[in-house]
């Protein structure tokens, strides 16, 4: 079984985490980075096969819009979507991953795009909100501004 590894967002965090991937092919598989723009995509997958001499397919998707996430998520079929988007695309990536079955993989905390704030998981608020009931046996790995890894199982609850 081979394995596939999406990347969705391709701004500077996208560009580190793609040449990391490539550098780690092994773990990664095949890579694909995904983005609004498919031009900055494939700009930096022109420096990855350069540099590392592992080619990365590239796809455009906007990450607001859940019907083009499951659409691009059954094409590929990734075991694993790398979040590296914008903050408040985090629950329509999340939303596909969970209709896809697909584990994911977060760097960023969730902010409203009209409200710039950092939010808690204090009171359980965060928890219920973003990760609660999914995956259906699979889990997410959320790696956050909390200073740490938080590991949760398909119940949400941290394992």
């Amino acid at each position: 079984m081979s394995k596939r590894t999406l990347i969705i967002g391709a701004g500077g965090v996208g560009n580190v985490v793609a040449f990391k991937c490539a550098m780690n092919i092994d773990t990664f598989g095949e890579i694909t980075l995904a983005s609004r723009t498919k031009s900055k995509c494939d700009d930096i997958a022109k420096r990855v096969k350069e540099k590392t001499g592992v080619e990365i397919k590239t796809a455009s998707v906007d990450a607001d819009k859940k019907e083009e996430l499951v659409t691009l998520f059954n094409k590929i079929e990734p075991d694993i979507v790398i979040n590296v988007a914008l903050p408040y695309q985090d629950l329509t990536i999340m939303d596909a991953c969970v209709e896809c079955g697909v584990d994911y993989l977060d760097t960023a905390n969730y902010e409203h795009q009209d409200t710039a704030k950092f939010w808690s998981i204090k009171g359980g608020r965060w928890g219920q909100r973003k990760i609660g009931g999914l995956f259906k046996g699979k889990k997410i790995i959320y790696w956050g501004l909390f200073g740490g890894r938080l590991d949760f199982g398909p119940q949400g609850g941290l394992l």
